[in-house]
């Protein structure tokens, strides 16, 4: 594929959302609805899910796992059930769509920094082993080698605690957390080797090929609102896995040229283009079932300041969760 194949050839990615329903639904409310006040009812949500081919049972189980997990709620003991955001989910989901809008938009400040962490675990401890791998991954480590692991910047205090808590009740462990910097940043056993430059390098490659002719048909008006949707949100998926994996290392350690750049700009292209677009979609498929769905859905766009990307859309004044509902 390619930016001048055209627009009616384009073929709609699918939405591959980790292939969990409950991770959709959190991506679908995260970027489609910002207000702890609206009230969601369960058939709409089923609806909104049909779009990306989940089943009801499918449906109903996402939205349990997302109660359990505190991001929704149930409002009252109607039935069927009504849902609605909480208040840390719209903030946490806030600060996620920054990130995701945000991310690459300027070169990172480097000092040179990086925080170090060592760890010895008995032979006995293979379990501790890989649960001290999982959250160092998790807190964006890589390992540099087998026990040594790396990570740009100065912030230690959560992954210093977190090595507390797994480490401190196994017999025999040891670990330590050092700030460090390297006198050769960019050579083969610089932290620089650490990482798979090459295959992220690629990941960006591709990701521009295969949304290239969905950036095309975006432009030209050649979308139509079911695409949108859909598109859209695998297009969001795919930047959000770079968004959360990718170091952000400086120009002097990264191959160049570096696709980075390109691929933003395609994302961005997509997901401002097709924003209103998919919004029509949500509302057109929820509202049999939610007649105040225009009201409350939104989507999110990346604003003239790239440092705030904002709501847009549903009724002015009704976006935002009242101060009382940050008492829930």
């Amino acid at each position: 594929m390619n930016a001048e194949q055209p627009a009616d050839d384009v073929r709609t990615p699918r939405a591959q959302l980790g292939s969990s329903p409950q991770h959709l639904l959190a991506t679908l409310l995260g970027e489609y609805l910002d207000s702890a006040d609206a009230d969601l009812p369960s058939a709409a949500v089923i609806a909104m899910l049909r779009e990306f081919g989940v089943t009801e049972p499918s449906a109903r189980a996402a939205l349990s796992r997302l109660v359990k997990r505190g991001l929704i709620a149930t409002r009252g003991n109607t039935r069927p059930p009504v849902y609605h955001l909480t208040p840390a989910a719209i903030a946490r989901h806030r600060s996620r769509m920054r990130h995701f809008l945000t991310f690459g938009a300027h070169p990172p400040h480097w000092s040179g920094d990086w925080v170090l962490v060592s760890f010895s675990i008995p032979s006995s401890g293979p379990a501790s082993r890989h649960a001290v791998r999982r959250a160092l991954t998790a807190h964006g480590f890589v390992g540099l080698y087998d026990s040594v692991w790396i990570r740009p910047g100065v912030h230690a205090t959560p992954v210093r605690a977190e090595l507390e808590s797994l480490l401190h009740p196994v017999e025999g462990a040891r670990w330590s957390v050092l700030h460090v910097r390297f006198d050769e940043e960019a050579g083969p056993h610089g932290p620089a080797a650490a990482y798979d430059l090459t295959g992220l390098a690629a990941g960006y490659a591709a990701f521009v090929a295969r949304y290239a002719p969905l950036r095309v048909a975006a432009r030209r008006g050649a979308v139509d609102p079911a695409t949108a949707l859909v598109a859209r949100t695998s297009a969001m998926d795919s930047w959000r896995r770079f968004a959360d994996t990718d170091p952000d290392l400086p120009a002097h350690l990264l191959p160049q040229p570096w696709p980075r750049q390109r691929a933003r700009e395609t994302f961005l292209d997509i997901h401002s283009g097709l924003g209103a677009l998919a919004r029509t979609r949500l509302i057109e498929v929820t509202a049999p079932h939610w007649p105040d769905a225009a009201t409350w859905i939104t989507h999110f766009h990346a604003s003239r300041d790239s440092a705030r990307p904002e709501p847009t859309g549903g009724t002015p004044g009704r976006r935002t969760p009242p101060a009382r509902r940050a008492t829930h």
